[in-house]
């Protein structure tokens, strides 16, 4: 029962480190990519943000995936 706890742990947590680091990659590639071509700011902003909620979704998904996990397989 212990090591499933560390292993949904570990999954959480390495999912919200990974999600944190794709939206800070996501965020400087959007500040490159605008001190490029600033007249396309509104067109990669729409981008930015739809992305942005993508990959947040990826640590609420595992976050729920886990408690399942631990609340009715365990």
């Amino acid at each position: 029962m212990g090591e499933l706890m560390l292993g949904l742990g570990l999954m959480t947590g390495f999912s919200a480190i990974g999600a944190a680091i794709g939206v800070s990659i996501l965020g400087a590639k959007f500040l490159e990519s605008v001190a490029r071509q600033p007249e396309m700011e509104n067109r990669l902003k729409g981008s930015l943000f739809l992305l942005a909620g993508l990959i947040d979704a990826v640590p609420m998904i595992v976050v729920g995936l886990s408690m399942y996990v631990m609340f009715v397989v365990a």
